[in-house]
């Protein structure tokens, strides 16, 4: 992969938000969960879909903090179009697991 420099890194803006409403997503390709994650301040409440269902439900993810690239443009998901892209990394089975702080931080604070 080719370096890049650390302005092109900046522009990629990852936040933490909170996640407060998810529900199954059964319509997509894959098995799925809409989200509404709030970022706070001036980003409020932003719509994600993620493929998690291996390791989380959405019960479980409701009041869960996330990492999430908040200016990508928004992307059709089959019928939902979501806003922000919720961070995960792929664990042994290559199923996600989300990317969150290890200890609670204020919502909308910027990863640096």
């Amino acid at each position: 992969m080719a370096e890049i420099a650390f302005d092109d890194f900046m522009q990629v803006d990852i936040r933490v938000g909170c996640v407060i409403h998810a529900e199954a997503y059964p319509e997509a390709r894959k098995p799925a969960i809409k989200m509404q994650v709030d970022f706070g301040g001036d980003l409020g409440i932003k719509k994600s879909s993620a493929q998690v269902t291996a390791h989380y439900t959405p019960e479980q993810l409701i009041g869960r903090q996330v990492m999430a690239v908040v200016n990508f443009p928004p992307r059709q998901i089959g019928k939902f179009m979501s806003e922000v892209l919720v961070l995960g990394v792929p664990d042994a089975d290559g199923e996600v697991v989300l990317i969150a702080p290890d200890l609670d931080v204020p919502k909308g604070v910027r990863l640096f």
